[in-house]
This record gives C-alpha cells, structure tokens and sequence, in this order.
C-alpha cells in the first residue's frame, strides 16, 4: 500500500468535502456576476497592459512577469517599484485562451484573474492549482464571447472541488510535483534528439547538395516552369473529400495545414514542388499527384533536365529574401532568379536515392517522438486525474 493510500484509508476513508471554489478562495475583484457574499474577501492587485510588459523584461531579473499565457519572463524592482505584489496565487487569463499558472514569491501581473487560498490550514495553494488544471476543459467551457473570450466567473467560482485532509493534499503535490518534473525533463531530452537529427539531415542534405565549378548553377526559371495559384474554385469547392470532388486544393501552409479543400478538376497535372508564397514564405513540399494552387502558392513544375525529388531537395537549401516593404511575399519573378545546382541525372537520382533514406528515418524520428510527448503528457493527464478524483463525503 502507498504512503497516499495509507493516509487516505486513515483520514477518510468514508469521503472527503467538496466545496464551492467562492466557499475557499479569495480573488482580485468583484465579478459583477457574482453574487456579493461569495466574495466577502477581494485582495487587489496592480495590472500592467499587454504593450507594456515589453518595456519591463529583465534577462537578470528576479520578480516574475505573469503573463496571459505560459512565459519565463522576469522583471527588476527598479523597472516596477511600487507595483510588485508578494505570495502564492493561481490565476487564469481575464482573455484569450484559458490556462492556468502558479506561482509563490515576488510577482507583477498583465490582465489575469488571480485566486488565492482564504485558509491555507484547509486548501493549500499549490493542491488548488492541480484541482484547477484537472478542470481546465470545464473552465474552458465558460469563456465565451466573440473575437476575444472572457471567463464567466460566476460559472467558475461555482465549481465544485475536492477538499481532503492537509497531509493527503501535501502527499498528492508532491506526487504530481515528481511527475511534473520527470515530464518536462523527457519532453527536453526527446525534443532536443529531434532538433539534432533535424540538423544532422539538413547537414547531409547540404553537403550532397554542394559541387565544384564542374556543375553548372542554373535559375529556376531555365530548368521549371514556374507559376503563382489563384483564386479559391468557389464554384466547385467542399472542405470534406468526395466521391466528385477530389482533387486537393493546396494553399500556403507546412504539412496538412497546407490542405484548403477539395475540387473536381485540376489546374497542375505534372508531378512539382510548391514554394510558400505568403505566411510560411519558403516552405517546399513535393506534389505528385494532380491539384489546384491557390492563393498565390508558387508551383514550380521541373523540365527534362531535373528529377522532381532533387528538385525539392535543392530549393530547400535556398534562403529566399523577402522584401521588408508592402506586403511580405514570393512572386513567381523572384523565385525565378535562385539558382540551383544542375548535375546529370544520373547524379542528381543517386543524390535523391541517399536523400530519400536520411529523410524517411527522420521522418519516422519526426512522428514518433511528437507521438512519445503526446503519450506521457497523457499518461500524465491520466495519473493527476486518478490522484484528484475522491469519493464525496456524505453528510
């Protein structure tokens, strides 16, 4: 039996409260929302903007920026004198999309809603913070509006919580504290393989890529035939796949997200690559199957000289500058003037050959280690909902 069972079986064995979450915390203001006496207690708080917190991040700095989302950003008491605040709080974003952050010592805030325990003999601060992060998908359902969401905090401070004996909420943090450090520490080390084996391909990649002066330079424009996507087929458009209409629209975009729909009749037949005009600006991917460019999407389709998987292997080597002026974008005029490398074919198949491996190892190194994060987040996600889940005490 666990040090965690044993307490439970000792200490409550029978159940354990739960309580409203306004019934055992007290919050920065009163929520118009809410009615008065759920919030007899109101610890203020001073709230810098957004576009102010820039100005005040301090790589030497000790006192914590709690921003609206996830950061590590830090501050110095000279930059916020006056507007430091002092404890140990939770809080969730007043906008955006909800998370919830804990912290303990010396902190300034942007526009969060910050809870604190009213009775730290009965919640501590840090067993809240993991009762409320298991109840993140609730509190998410509570931000509502249009544009950017807002918690309903009437809805939030009604949340039922578990409330269980001092010594099996210490025992369930350092539980979950454990936990939370062995995973953050797998996630590094598995992200850390990836960007290695990321940088060793592009290495190779490179060095096959690189030829004397035996090997002629060539613009895109001589050894493709290069032209920019339109407009979306509106007539002939679904964003599910069909029987009728099957033919992939692509737009600017990496991987899946470059999927806009679907149509019933190509305007690129020929296997190419496609080159990010706009927003992932560079991006390459090989299409081998017939399709439809849009927004701009450049298609660069190969002539005799060029193996279209070499192709994509030399245009990714490319650095493609993008004019600071007007509207950041690739035209097809511009990528006409890269130049690549043009050796026989016979070379540049030996090349694709070499490449086609390296790539499919890192590409099996690329899915399953996002898959290995995802499942020990999970695995995670599992364990602390186990820990947080108790029988209610019947009174």
């Amino acid at each position: 039996m666990s040090k965690l069972d044993d307490l439970i079986n000792t200490l409550c064995h029978h159940g354990v409260q739960f309580k409203y979450l306004w019934e055992v915390t007290a919050w920065d203001k009163k929520f118009n929302s809410v009615d008065r006496r759920k919030q007899a207690t109101v610890i203020d708080y001073h709230y810098f903007l957004a576009g102010d917190l820039k100005s005040i991040v301090k790589d030497d700095g000790d006192i914590k920026i709690l921003t609206t989302n996830i950061s590590n950003l830090y501050t110095t008491k000279e930059y916020v004198e006056g507007f430091v605040s002092e404890g140990e709080i939770v809080c969730l974003p007043w906008g955006g999309n909800p998370v919830i952050q804990y912290y303990k010592g010396s902190f300034v805030t942007a526009d969060n809603r910050i809870a604190t325990s009213i009775n730290t003999d009965i919640l501590t601060n840090k067993f809240l913070f993991y009762v409320l992060i298991n109840k993140l998908y609730l509190i998410s359902s509570f931000y509502r509006g249009s544009g950017i969401k807002h918690p309903d905090m009437s809805k939030v401070l009604d949340i039922k919580i578990p409330v269980p004996p001092l010594s099996v909420q210490a025992e369930i943090v350092r539980i979950l504290d454990n936990f939370t450090e062995l995973t953050a520490e797998l996630t590094a080390e598995l992200t850390a393989e990836l960007t290695a084996r990321r940088k060793q391909y592009e290495y190779y990649r490179d060095f096959l890529l690189t030829f004397g002066d035996e090997v002629p330079m060539k613009p895109l424009s001589e050894v493709c035939v290069l032209s920019a996507g339109g407009d979306v087929p509106k007539r002939h458009f679904l964003k599910e796949k069909t029987n009728e209409y099957k033919v992939p629209i692509y737009s600017n975009g990496i991987g899946d997200n470059a999927l806009y729909g679907w149509t019933n009749e190509a305007r690129i037949n020929d296997p190419c690559i496609t080159i990010a005009a706009r927003g992932t600006i560079g991006y390459v991917a090989l299409r081998n199957e017939p399709f439809v460019p849009v927004v701009r999407l450049i298609c660069a389709i190969p002539k005799e000289c060029i193996n279209v998987r070499y192709l994509k292997y030399a245009t990714e080597t490319l650095n493609f500058k993008v004019p600071t002026s007007g509207i950041p974008q690739l035209t097809v005029p511009m990528i006409g003037k890269y130049n690549i490398p043009v050796p026989p074919l016979d070379e540049q198949e030996r090349i694709v050959a070499i490449l086609d491996r390296f790539d499919a190892l890192c590409n099996d190194l690329t899915s399953g280690i996002p898959a290995e994060i995802e499942a020990r987040q999970k695995q995670y996600e599992y364990y602390r909902d186990k820990l947080l889940t108790f029988k209610k005490l019947e009174v």
